[in-house]
């Protein structure tokens, strides 16, 4: 007799997969659209997951570069991931884990784990097909991890590139076994040059013949330039890439990329993905996506300005200056200042200026509050801790996350103790006075070497000291949020830092580790600093309490 199949098998069986892929430019937009699309099938009754795949070497985003790749962003179990995957997680409003990333480097590693293991009897294990299907492998664990029914899966880089083929081999081989359940999307750039004056569809063209030769056919075009698109353009792009014309997206440049669902709803995406992926889908008008609505109206306050200086050292690639580095701090301070109704002014200051001039620190007069991200590294450390003192000295909300915790407790000792030596070992292991000290557990990794993916990471509990501000922000006195650091407050200091005023207002469960900082309000409006980094788990519609406990403490300022 056939085996009768459970209702998760028969979830699983029906399960679409949705790839998005890149033409003609990187950075084009590849992962907002596939959280805007996500967002859109979940608010119509899927239970959706999403995938990020990086084409680096790299076994996890955590060694590379924030300047030239963007934030690494953490997830609840550890994994050190792609910013991508920190708006997967904002635009679902849920929580990943590592099944739903990979990379080339993750991915090799397992087939060579495999084969060393003689997991493969014996076979000649070979790129083709061998990569590919550990690839969907992948896919169907974060299917099954999620029990979803709908998969998004983003391939990383532009089509063309050598480092993206086995990917969309992948995929492609995934369309040959189940032809209906498999779609795809490709996100694609229309430049208007200035001197032409005529958006260009050929790059586009080119870009999906690339697709082609990889045995691909997109079902959608999503269009993005900084015009809406007009009927000419989608009919020449339905002619020359062999698509319906109405399957062409318009996707012009916005304000905000939170209005962005709410466009491709406009355009009919919603309805043309479940039409045609012969999806069972709810109506576009639920109570999901009104709260989106509403949060996408919030995000367009033009009055009440808050502003916001953040204090960092990864804003210049070349010529150019970016945040990408510190995406999620800045997308948890719009969170907060949107459900106080204001709009938030972010400034992008380096703290190597600092260095040179101190006298730019009266600059910092003008801001409602200073924020001093996490990072690593010696460069631009005493400039922060001088923009510290300013704040702490002249009143201004100070907010440090991570580095910019460990910070605030170094300025202390140094300014208040009188421990004028007063660093981290990171940056001076021979200082006489070691406030900031590595790890225990992280020692033995030092010395050997074994750094990629060996910090203290991901979600951790701690608890809060009653009364603290911490605790009134939480309005709990039991949290759990996510790490990524080596270092650690030297408890040898605690108790005389504690007696000169400092309140470690989070501890870890053991009471080893401190995990917040704090003054308490009689001593100054909002001074605070954490050691984990609570920007990851902030939503847009959830946003996180110390954030918004933040940006009052800096509209008070403002008010003043």
């Amino acid at each position: 007799m056939p085996k009768k199949s459970t209702t998760n098998e028969k979830k699983i069986k029906s399960c679409k997969y949705i790839f998005v892929v890149g033409g003609v430019i990187s950075g084009v937009g590849k992962g907002v659209a596939a959280s805007s699309i996500a967002r859109i099938l979940s608010d119509r009754g899927q239970t959706v997951t999403a995938i990020k795949i990086d084409p680096y070497i790299n076994i996890d985003a955590g060694t590379m570069n924030p300047v030239e790749h963007g934030e690494v962003f953490v997830l609840d179990d550890g994994d050190e991931t792609d910013q991508d995957m920190g708006n997967y997680e904002r635009f679902l409003d849920t929580d990943l884990s590592s099944v739903n990333y990979m990379t080339t480097g993750r991915v090799y590693q397992s087939v060579i784990e495999r084969e060393r293991n003689l997991e493969y009897a014996g076979k000649c294990v070979e790129v083709v097909p061998h990569i590919p299907l550990e690839v969907i492998r992948r896919i169907e664990l974060a299917r099954d991890n999620a029990k979803a029914t709908t998969v998004l899966i983003e391939i990383g880089g532009t089509v063309g590139e050598y480092q993206n083929m086995l990917f969309l081999e992948a995929a492609r081989m995934m369309k040959i076994k189940n032809p209906k359940d498999v779609f795809f999307v490709m996100v694609s750039y229309l430049p208007i040059p200035t001197k032409v004056g005529e958006m260009k569809t050929k790059p586009t063209q080119y870009a999906v013949r690339t697709l082609n030769a990889s045995g691909i056919q997109p079902d959608i075009i999503i269009a993005r330039s900084n015009q809406l698109l007009d009927e000419r353009r989608k009919e020449k792009l339905s002619m020359f890439c062999n698509i319906p014309a109405d399957r062409v997206i318009s996707a012009p440049d916005v304000d905000s990329i939170y209005d962005i669902p709410l466009n491709f709803e406009r355009e009919g995406l919603g309805d043309m993905i479940c039409d045609t992926m012969s999806m069972t889908c709810g109506v576009a008008n639920n109570a999901g996506s009104n709260k989106w609505k509403k949060f996408a109206k919030s995000s367009h306050v033009k009055k009440n300005e808050v502003k916001i200086a953040v204090i960092g050292k990864y804003f210049n690639t070349g010529d150019f200056t970016i945040s990408d580095s510190y995406l999620s701090v800045i997308e948890a301070l719009k969170y907060s200042a949107y459900a106080c109704g204001s709009k938030p002014v972010l400034t992008w200051l380096s703290s190597v200026d600092f260095e040179k001039d101190p006298k730019k620190l009266k600059e910092l007069s003008k801001y409602d509050g200073i924020l001093v991200p996490g990072g690593f590294g010696s460069r631009g450390v005493e400039g922060k801790l001088k923009v510290i003192e300013y704040a702490r000295k002249n009143k201004i909300p100070y907010f440090g996350l991570c580095y910019g915790m460990q910070l605030l407790v170094i300025e202390y000792a140094r300014n208040v103790l009188g421990l004028k030596d007063a660093n981290t070992h990171e940056v001076n292991p021979n200082s006489k006075n070691i406030i900031i000290d590595i790890m225990e557990d992280q020692k033995e990794k030092v010395a050997l070497k074994k750094l990629g993916g060996s910090m203290r990471l991901g979600a951790y509990k701690a608890v809060l000291k009653k009364g603290s501000i911490a605790a009134q922000a939480y309005k709990t006195l039991t949290i759990s949020e996510r790490h990524r650091h080596r270092y650690e407050v030297n408890n040898a200091y605690k108790k005389r830092l504690e007696d000169k005023g400092l309140v470690f207002s989070g501890v870890s469960p053991d009471g080893h580790l401190c995990e917040i900082a704090e003054l308490p309000q009689s001593a100054h409006p909002f001074f605070l600093g954490t050691q984990f980094h609570p920007e990851f788990k902030a939503r847009p519609l959830s946003p996180h309490p110390l954030f918004t406990a933040f940006i009052k403490a800096s509209q008070k300022k403002r008010n003043k």
